[in-house]
Order: C-alpha cells, then structure tokens, then sequence
C-alpha cells in the first residue's frame, strides 16, 4: 500500500518584511497564491526512512534528514510514537531553489501521506501546529488556495479569491538561498527605519474581486532590491517579461523565479513564447491560481 499526494508551488502577490527579530526571523505580510506546478509525494512501507526524488534538478534535492519530507515523517512519527519506516519518493516539477516554496511543498505533502498511510488520524490543528514547526511557508503548502502569512508567514488567514489569474515563471540559471536574500535585505535595510509589515488592501481587493488589472498595480515584494543585489540578472529577465506585454513582473518570494501575471491564457502563452526566446532564463512555465493545497490523489 503506498499514498501519493499532490501539492502546489506558490507564488507571493505581496511579500512585506519587517525588521530583523531578536531571534533572527523577520515579521511579514505574506499574501500567498497557490498554483498549479505541483510537486508529488508518494509514502509507502520501508524499512527505515528514506528519500528519493526524480523530475527536473532532482539533483539537487537532499535526500537525508535534513530535506524537509523526511523531517514532516519524523515529526509526526515522534508525535505520534511510531517508528517512522516509510520511504518517501518526491516526484519534482515545483522549481528547486526558486522561491515558488518546493521544499516546504514537499513537507506538507509528506506529512499528509504519512498520516493517511500511519493511519495517525491527526486533526487539521495538528498537521498546521507540525508545519509551522518544519518551517514559514510549509503551513500554506497544506492548506493551499489563497492566504495572508503572518508572524514569519506560519499563521495563516484564508483570503477569498473572486476569479482565476494566469501566470508565467521564468526559472533561472542558478538558485538563490533564503537566508542569503533575506541577510542582504537586513545588509540594504541598515541605518534605516523598516516599517511594520501590513497587508496592501488594494492587493486583497483585487484578489477578492479577480481583478487582474487592479492586481498588477498591487503587487510587491521587499525582497526583490535584495535579490536583485545578488543576482542582478534577473532584472534582464523582468524586463523582457514586461516588453512581452506582461501585467506586471516581480520576483517570486525570495527568487530567484521571476513571476509575471497575464490578462488571460493566450495572453501568457504570449508573453511565456518570448521569454523562451529572450535567452535571459533557462525555462519557462505557466500556471493559474488558486489551487487546492496537498490532496490525496
């Protein structure tokens, strides 16, 4: 017997950044949108734990503890006294590194397999109050749809959606660490007021009324100067998304994925066609949003 669960990538309408907190997080404003690049983890019987991963740079997927699958086994596996026997294998198509949230999907997806296939019968709470442990955007690979982070992005409020929005993401040659995006937003930040982290209500409007349009003016993210910084390429690639007739173009979370929202399908199969031929990426993928969180399949 083996559980396969499905789970979403996601891509950050608005991203805002507090100060650095005495325990090194920061506190945000996180709009989050789920959609459709999906990852799938499948957890069957073994007899210990392990990992393995196929798809596009599935090379650089850890396959020891330290991936965050394996730790979502081992935590609720400790919650719940079992051993946790289980080989867990991730099938990859969310972009590795690109801050569209892979690792953290995977978590999420893990820790719904195991539970279905341990029989653990774990409430909602419990998988949350697991997620939240493992790490800031695991929570919302769980629950998935459309959601405001706070605190560090783990406490999640569900946003109502009124319509779906087309998107294009343009994967880059090399990744981006989190903590290195998040330590040169601190290095830029310097000597400087940081204001309080609040959500845009022109951002939640939009998303409420499906307003692709009012959406584009709304968009942000605090961590693009920072990511920008160390990977000043990227702004070659937003450019062409915007000469391609994009909405608007942003980085996605802390990068180095590049997002661009389209008026409708054709519209980002349009502006998808010439950033193939931009030659300022190495791939380009379109999906729509929201979708559904990790879902048994």
């Amino acid at each position: 017997m083996s559980v396969t669960v499905r789970v979403p990538a996601k891509v950050n309408v608005q991203l805002a950044v507090g100060a650095a907190r005495p325990d090194g997080f920061h506190d945000l404003a996180n709009v989050f949108l789920a959609v459709g690049l999906y990852d799938e983890v499948t957890a069957a019987p073994a007899g210990e734990l392990r990992v393995t991963c196929a798809g596009p740079d599935a090379e650089q997927v850890p396959l020891d503890r330290t991936n965050l699958a394996a730790r979502a086994a081992l935590a609720l596996a400790e919650r719940h006294g079992i051993e946790p026997a289980v080989h867990l294998h991730i099938a990859k198509d969310i972009p590795v590194a690109g801050g569209m949230a892979g690792g953290s999907a995977d978590g999420a997806a893990a820790l719904v397999a195991c539970d279905a296939l341990w029989g653990t019968g774990a409430s909602r709470d419990e998988l949350l109050d697991i997620c939240a442990e493992l790490g800031s955007d695991v929570p919302f690979s769980l629950v998935g749809g459309a959601a405001l982070g706070t605190g560090r992005g783990e406490k999640l409020t569900p946003l109502e959606v009124g319509g779906t929005f087309h998107w294009v993401f343009a994967l880059a040659r090399r990744g981006l660490s989190t903590p290195a995006v998040f330590r040169e937003f601190d290095r830029l930040a310097e000597g400087r007021d940081v204001p309080e982290p609040v959500a845009s209500p022109d951002v939640l409007a939009a998303l409420a009324k499906g307003d692709c349009d009012a959406l584009a003016l709304a968009v942000s993210n605090d961590l693009q100067p920072a990511a920008l910084s160390l990977f000043p390429e990227l702004s070659d690639t937003l450019a062409a998304g915007r000469a391609a007739g994009a909405l608007a173009a942003l980085v996605s979370g802390s990068g180095p994925t590049t997002a661009f929202l389209a008026s409708d399908a054709g519209s980002a199969a349009e502006v998808a066609a010439v950033l193939r031929a931009s030659g300022t990426c190495r791939a380009v993928r379109t999906a729509e949003g929201p979708v559904a969180g990790a879902t048994v399949v």
